[in-house]
């Protein structure tokens, strides 16, 4: 048997390219397999509880380092999206309540309830991972983001009403805000490549 520290002296890490076609080449068997079975209520909810099953390590390993335009990346911010509200449900539905009357438009596309409690978050989540394969990707791509803008809002909204007491926090809440709206824009742009037929 080799020690740890031999073992990692003779296992190189993977080529970027292989690493980057098994990435490609699990999220498109996952996505054209459940959209293939989407009349299978089993096989959609596997694909939903993925990370639950398999570990956020695991699926991030496969796909984390995935540039958001592409299908690896944007199954990866979906599945990242799912598993924070699995963590977090009662904060992200404060800053989903915070934002949803500054951010109405996107409120709407999100589809949440008015005033969702830690359920309807979870219950969001889940649903928007289950149009991936029971409906269109993009409009799944779209509500994400849609509920990005919205939480991204609420965070700002968070961070000015912290800045007065703990402003390392305040900070904290605000460069969260900025990142959601980044993942926003990714997830729109990735819906619109997938009309396109480009994200692959």
């Amino acid at each position: 048997m080799l020690a740890p520290e031999q073992a990692e002296q003779i296992v190189s890490d993977i080529d970027p390219a292989v690493r980057s076609e098994a990435a490609h080449t699990a999220a498109g068997a996952i996505v054209h397999r459940g959209r293939a079975g989407s009349d299978d209520p089993e096989l959609v909810d596997r694909l939903v509880h993925l990370v639950d099953t398999e570990g956020l390590d695991t699926v991030a390993a496969l796909w984390a380092d995935s540039p958001a335009d592409t299908l690896p990346g944007a199954l990866w911010r979906l599945y990242a999206l799912r598993e924070w509200t699995r963590r977090d449900p009662r904060t992200i539905a404060e800053r989903y309540r915070l934002g949803i009357d500054r951010a109405e438009v996107a409120g709407a596309v999100a589809g949440v309830a008015d005033t969702p409690g830690p359920e309807e978050i979870r219950t969001m989540a889940d649903a928007v991972l289950s149009g991936v394969f029971r409906g269109d990707l993009d409009v799944a791509l779209e509500r994400a983001g849609a509920f990005c803008r919205v939480l991204a809002v609420g965070s700002a909204v968070d961070a000015d009403a912290i800045a007065g007491s703990d402003d390392l926090v305040a900070t904290r809440v605000t460069r969260s805000a900025s990142a959601l709206l980044d993942t926003a824009g990714e997830l729109e742009h990735a819906a619109v490549l997938w009309r396109a037929e480009r994200l692959d």
